[in-house]
């Protein structure tokens, strides 16, 4: 047999195509090479390749080997590819049998003496392939990962000899049996954090419903410390969740098993590109605010931002998903996170302190907050001051609501949501706002006496029906009231 196929899985955003690696041998001089639109690291597999082979004692061919990696229009990256190439160039030259080639699909990079490293996406591409009803050959290290899709059958292998063994009958690879325990996530606790109790229930609405949070206040006051624990009392996981955020994860190749259902938390510095934070390249790669996906996206001392930056979240707030385009490609990746932002008031940081040591002047102030746009800050639900923690409440011990109880009274709050309208309440398009949010009659009196006096868009309007009506939901409250709608408010009205 002068020919052998096998399949294999490349990466295109969250996508993993089916690709079919096609090994011929044909007379002539000897040579080695792969076509199929193969990137820098796919092409030094020639090498690994071989060497693996020689140093597991195979016969390496001395003659004209064409590898064909399809569909030829598809960018192929990565050494995943050299454990398909190394197994066809064996079932061409009759060193392995080729009957059982077809029930697998293979990825794995080679060491030179034939172990098997591990790769990133695995998570991605074995559940595409338990879809389609092959199992899938993956380095031993890899295993645990990809044995998180369900229905997915996974064969874990060390090397090179071990997998051609196994599909020449001699010794078998048993399926790889996933250990998967009840981890429970572990998150810094709410009642750590001093006073700021009113801060504290901004938080816990923003949970409750999905939403974006902006806090402003001095240094020092806990924002930091509230947003490393604000995923603690988001409501946990479910399996969707978890499965998606980890395959994505597994794209970056920073995915950990051990911390399976725990909410990402995501705090890139100010320094960062906007295609740090949305992702992109000539392989496009995701960036932070998709890797934060069902988890948190902290941005401390946000107006420190570059503008341009800042700016590419508009769209994903709105949408939930990013679409990076390039002259070649285009990817999509999901981007469901919840922005939490902070900020100080002012460029020393201390206007309205109660040490009264700020010396900016009003243009400064302005300067500083005019860095952020008003349509960024559009899309921002809560908009909450920080003030300076009391001197008794610093030097006492912290005794607030523990973010267990808390995390309690959002998941609450969050399974009304999703048996009224099956999606939290920061998703809600325009028609479910007016199915769902609408307030009674001194809700709508108090809400047009706001839109008129602070002078809301449409977009704000809407956002504040979105929380009143979470903050209803917290409540237990099957009808937004006018006290839901007048704390609303009270969160859209930092001085910018």
């Amino acid at each position: 047999m002068s020919l052998a196929v096998l399949y294999s899985r490349a990466l295109s955003g969250m996508e993993a195509e089916l690709v079919t690696v096609e090994v011929h041998l044909a007379n002539g001089l000897p040579s080695f090479t792969i076509v199929g639109l193969p990137e820098t690291e796919v092409k030094e597999s020639k090498d690994r390749v071989r060497a693996a082979l020689q140093n597991c004692q195979f016969d390496f061919p001395a003659r004209r080997i064409t590898v064909n990696l399809a569909p030829a229009d598809l960018p192929k990256e990565s050494g995943r590819y050299d454990l398909p190439i190394a197994l066809g160039i064996l079932a061409a030259t009759g060193q392995i049998s080729a009957d059982k080639l077809a029930e697998y699909e293979y990825a794995g990079e080679l060491a030179l003496t034939g172990e098997l490293r591990a790769i990133r996406g695995a998570l991605a591409m074995t559940y595409r392939a338990a879809h389609s009803g092959r199992a899938f050959m993956l380095p031993e290290t890899n295993a645990a990962e990809a044995a998180l899709v369900e229905d997915a059958i996974v064969y874990p292998a060390k090397t090179l000899l071990q997998v051609a063994a196994h599909l020449s009958g001699h010794e078998s690879i048993k399926p790889y049996v996933s250990q998967r325990q009840t981890i429970i996530p572990h998150y810094p606790d709410m009642s750590e954090v001093k006073g700021q109790e009113q801060v504290k229930r901004a938080m816990a609405i923003a949970a409750a419903g999905g939403h974006s949070v902006l806090m402003m206040g001095p240094p020092g006051t806990g924002k930091s410390m509230l947003a490393a624990r604000f995923p603690g009392i988001l409501p946990q996981m479910t399996e969707a969740e978890a499965l998606e955020s980890a395959a994505l994860q597994s794209l970056d190749g920073s995915f950990d098993v051990a911390k399976w259902k725990t909410r990402p938390y995501r705090a890139p510095h100010h320094t960062a590109s906007g295609v740090a934070l949305v992702g992109g390249g000539s392989n496009p790669r995701p960036g932070e605010i998709s890797m934060a996906l069902h988890g948190v996206l902290f941005l401390d001392d946000l107006p420190e931002f570059e503008r341009s930056v800042l700016e590419v979240l508009r769209e994903p707030l709105e949408s939930g998903h990013i679409t990076i385009s390039r002259a070649a490609r285009r990817a999509e990746f999901p981007a469901q996170f919840q922005l939490i932002a902070a900020m100080n008031p002012c460029p020393c940081g201390y206007l309205g302190h109660y040490n009264g040591k700020c010396r900016c002047t009003p243009d400064q102030v302005t300067r500083y907050r005019s860095k952020i746009s008003g349509p960024l800050l559009d899309r921002i639900d809560i908009q909450i001051e920080v003030p300076a923690v009391p001197q008794n409440d610093l030097l006492g011990k912290a005794s607030g609501e523990t973010s267990l109880s808390i995390q309690t009274r959002v998941e609450a709050a969050r399974i009304r949501q999703l048996a009224r309208q099956q999606k939290s309440n920061a998703l809600l398009s325009v028609t479910e706002i007016e199915a769902y949010c609408t307030p009674d009659a001194q809700g709508i009196d108090l809400l047009k006496n706001a839109i008129s006096r602070l002078n809301f868009s449409a977009r704000a309007y809407h956002r504040v029906l979105k929380v009143a009506r979470s903050i209803a939901d917290l409540e237990g409250s099957s009808t937004v009231t006018r006290q839901h709608i007048a704390e609303a408010v009270q969160y859209r009205r930092l001085n910018f």
